[in-house]
């Protein structure tokens, strides 16, 4: 196994374990928050714009660390800076 294929390996798995675990936290946590909003809006009918509001921000938030995940996937597999590395 070269150099080379042993890098395309390494980011490829990285790759992988970087979207299924960014992925799989990032649901976690919305279904939290969600859960959480759900049970705070049921106790406080009279709040329920503030915490949609804020839930909603959270969401975003929560979100964005997913497609972070993903978008370093999407270095890793197809503008990796490793390559360079090999000569």
């Amino acid at each position: 196994m070269t150099e080379m294929s042993l890098i395309a390996v390494v980011s490829v798995l990285t790759a992988g374990f970087t979207v299924a675990i960014g992925a799989g936290l990032a649901a976690l946590a919305e279904g939290r928050a969600v859960a959480q909003g759900l049970q705070s809006i049921a106790q406080q009918p009279d709040e329920t714009n503030s915490i949609s509001r804020a839930m909603f921000v959270g969401l975003a938030m929560i979100e964005t660390s997913g497609i972070y995940c993903f978008v370093i996937s999407l270095i890793l597999i197809f503008a990796n800076p490793f390559w360079g590395a090999v000569g």
